[in-house]
């Protein structure tokens, strides 16, 4: 979706936000800023001046009465007409992003639980564009400019922030994303104009994912295969109280890897579960946790799960004896 036409009475107009195409950073890269990405729910803030707010989402929903603690931006942008483009994020202890306490926010719609869960799990705003102000559309500017008259609008208030950018550098960046724990980094080609609802090369995001081996400890069934082969493996990690369920991998499983455990799995198969605590899979099967699989996921969630778990191989190096 496009932005509607600009009204020339200064009103913000309604604008889509530019989406970023997943690829490798780029190489030369001295035409690129490199930003921090964020694991959050993107949204574009509006406010035609008078004090009010509008908070909505990608999906085009109006998210505004969700996140209360947001709310006082529409003072703080007072008599400016502005639309700007940002992160929802929710922070976990270390400060990073952690969208599964995120999660607890979302789709809220009644003031008084919102207002309530606004003090437990405090939500911010990660602003890092600016497409209107004052009746004037940004669009057509260049990347670098856009960010110039962000940081004249904007700073950084108890519920939200402008981060810096990085001109070239992006191994730097990628470096300082890693050190960090954060979720990627977003290169934005610093001559880009803003494309509203469109996927642009421009704008490239690399994610950053978590290499680790872990145990399986059961598995489900594939839908529409015959019985026996695994749509989804059952995985843990070792901690001193035992094995620790860490979630369910299916993506990346290859027919060839499907067929092999298969066999593995009846031949492990047990009656109980070898996880520590209350694994709530229906449709669970169990097997003696032997084998140790190589899989990837963007982090891990509040709740000590995988994030967007992705099967590498299997371990036969590592299976366990014991």
């Amino acid at each position: 979706m496009a932005a509607t036409p600009w009204d020339s009475s200064g009103a913000p107009p309604t604008i889509a936000p530019m989406l970023a195409v997943p690829g490798p950073l780029p190489v030369p890269d001295a035409e690129w800023a490199f930003e921090a990405k964020w694991d959050g729910a993107r949204c574009v803030v509006s406010t035609p001046g008078d004090g009010s707010l509008r908070l909505t989402s990608r999906a085009r929903n109006d998210v505004t009465p969700t996140y209360p603690e947001l709310h006082a931006l529409g003072d703080v942008l007072r008599g400016r007409s502005v639309v700007l483009d940002g992160e929802i994020v929710a922070l976990d202890a270390a400060g990073r992003s952690d969208f599964g306490l995120l999660q607890r926010r979302m789709g809220i719609m009644n003031a008084r639980r919102a207002a309530r869960l606004a003090l437990d799990f405090p939500a911010y705003l990660v602003v890092f564009d600016v497409m209107f102000l004052d009746g004037r559309p940004l669009t057509a500017l260049a990347y670098e400019e856009r960010r110039a008259v962000l940081s004249g609008v904007l700073s950084a208030g108890p519920h939200w922030s402008v981060p810096s950018y990085v001109r070239g550098h992006g191994a730097k960046a990628w470096e300082t994303v890693e050190r960090g724990g954060l979720e990627g980094v977003v290169a934005k080609r610093l001559s880009s104009p803003y494309t509203p609802g469109l996927r642009s090369p421009d704008w490239r995001k690399t994610k950053r994912v978590e290499t680790l081996d872990v145990v399986i400890g059961g598995w489900t069934q594939r839908r529409g295969a015959p019985a026996g082969v695994p749509g989804a493996v059952l995985v843990g990690v070792d901690e001193p109280a035992g094995l620790r369920y860490a979630g369910s991998v299916g993506s990346g499983l290859s027919d060839q890897e499907l067929g092999d455990l298969r066999e593995y799995l009846k031949v492990l198969a047990c009656p109980g579960s070898p996880f520590t605590g209350p694994v709530d899979v229906a449709g669970a099967h169990w097997v003696e946790p032997r084998l140790v699989a190589e899989v990837s996921a963007s982090q891990w969630t509040a709740a000590g799960r995988l994030r967007h778990p992705v099967w590498q191989r299997l371990r036969p190096d590592l299976t366990r004896l014991d």
